[in-house]
């Protein structure tokens, strides 16, 4: 209507006036209700082409959406295993920080498995005790052998030195026993030495490894153990908690909630522009938006991030091929807002609807000094008529509630 009527102003009333004054033609006499249109014929036919041209122009160059929401992830509630539940620390809608308890499972096959792993890591600490004896008990059985060795080595050297001298005063026999003696003793200090290497790859090795297992298993049982008390991820707030004592979860059934973080949806506006703005949409625009939670409010903000991809396209691989005829809407541009200042959000429900406006600017083409004169009052007007728009997003948060409120059927 705008539009019109400022068209208007330039086509029809001009010709108007030129009949009425200039002509000297009078409204009701020459000019009647069945010759406006011969008489008016090239204002009429150019008000409309430049209303259709300006309307264009304004939603081209400054377009606007009504489908934009903040939206925000939400995070289930689900179990790393399976269990009946134990016990359960939150009601059906609250608040919750981080780490704080929200049920548990029965822990009794867990904990179970945990006082096996703990008495198992018990069991090799004492076995490396047994080893460091062992190892002690070996050095001792060394040197009795090495005693008992020299004793025989010493023994055997008397004789042989004293047959040598005196040929016959020492069976030969005899020698030949010290010589088997001598060797069984050098065998049994081999022995003791043998073992003691054992002992001490046990105590260096082998236990070290079993203890490593023992202890691995440990923390393992403790992990399965820990995963009976289901925790907040974040701090928010829990909603629909339904879950009960006695009741079987996993992760194959549905949530046993759901935990909203606290801010979510306060950062970032989500917005749906058509795919034929998609030249026009760019990171940095200026735009507003009004909240259906927050109305008669005008919010300043800006785009940070223009999505190079269109989510109505995308498809599954199957054993059928893909006909474009089948997509049931074009889909739309989606980008990514943000308040231009500090706080812009607040008071503005996660999840509600929005409408935004973003407008086109090109100072930067207009102060540029090769920039021609007509191209720069071209680019004014473009700029210009974004003013247009703004007030058309004023009139609507003026008349959101009174819509909303009254003309929906409440």
């Amino acid at each position: 209507m705008f539009e019109l009527m400022f068209c208007s102003l330039l086509t029809i009333l001009p010709d108007y006036l030129y009949r009425r004054y200039a002509q000297g033609k009078r409204f009701g006499k020459e000019i009647t209700f069945f010759s406006v249109w011969y008489e008016l014929r090239w204002g009429i036919t150019g008000c409309l082409m430049l209303t259709i041209s300006l309307i264009t122009m304004i939603f081209y160059f400054h377009p606007s959406t009504t489908s934009a929401a903040l939206y925000f992830r939400t995070v289930p509630i689900l179990p790393e295993g399976s269990g009946r539940v134990a016990e359960v620390k939150v009601g059906f809608s609250e608040a919750v920080k981080q780490g704080d308890v929200l049920f548990t499972l029965d822990s009794s096959r867990q904990q179970a498995a945990f006082e096996t792993a703990a008495r198992k890591v018990a069991e090799v600490e004492a076995s490396m005790a047994a080893a460091q004896s062992d190892v002690v008990k070996a050095e001792a059985q060394i040197q009795e052998a090495k005693a008992n060795n020299q004793q025989a080595k010493d023994e055997l050297e008397t004789k042989s030195e004293l047959q040598r001298r005196n040929p016959g005063i020492v069976p030969q026999r005899d020698i030949e026993k010290l010589q088997v003696l001598v060797n069984q003793r050098q065998a049994g200090v081999d022995a003791a030495t043998a073992a003691k290497q054992s002992a001490s790859l046990q105590v260096s090795t082998l236990i070290p490894a079993q203890k490593a297992s023992a202890e691995a298993a440990l923390a393992q049982a403790q992990v399965d153990l820990d995963k009976t008390v289901v925790r907040a991820g974040v701090d928010g707030r829990v909603e629909q908690f339904l879950v009960r004592t006695g009741d079987v979860v996993n992760q194959l059934m549905r949530p046993a909630g759901i935990l909203i973080p606290e801010g979510a949806g306060r950062k970032a506006l989500q917005a749906g522009f058509g795919q034929i703005e998609a030249q026009v949409m760019k990171e940095g625009m200026v735009a507003e938006a009004t909240c259906m939670s927050r109305p008669w409010v005008i919010i300043p903000m800006v785009i940070t991030t223009v999505q190079d991809y269109i989510a109505a396209g995308q498809f599954r691989s199957g054993e059928q091929l893909i006909d474009p005829q089948n997509i049931a809407r074009p889909g739309t541009i989606l980008v990514f807002l943000e308040p231009l200042y500090k706080g812009g959000l607040d008071g503005v429900t996660a999840g509600s609807s929005c409408i935004v406006n973003a407008y086109t600017s090109n100072h930067e083409e207009i102060s540029a000094k090769d920039t021609s004169t007509g191209r720069k009052i071209a680019l004014h007007v473009i700029d210009g008529v974004g003013l247009v728009h703004a007030l058309l997003l004023r009139i609507q948060a003026l008349l959101l509630p009174i819509k909303t409120l009254v003309l929906s059927g409440h």
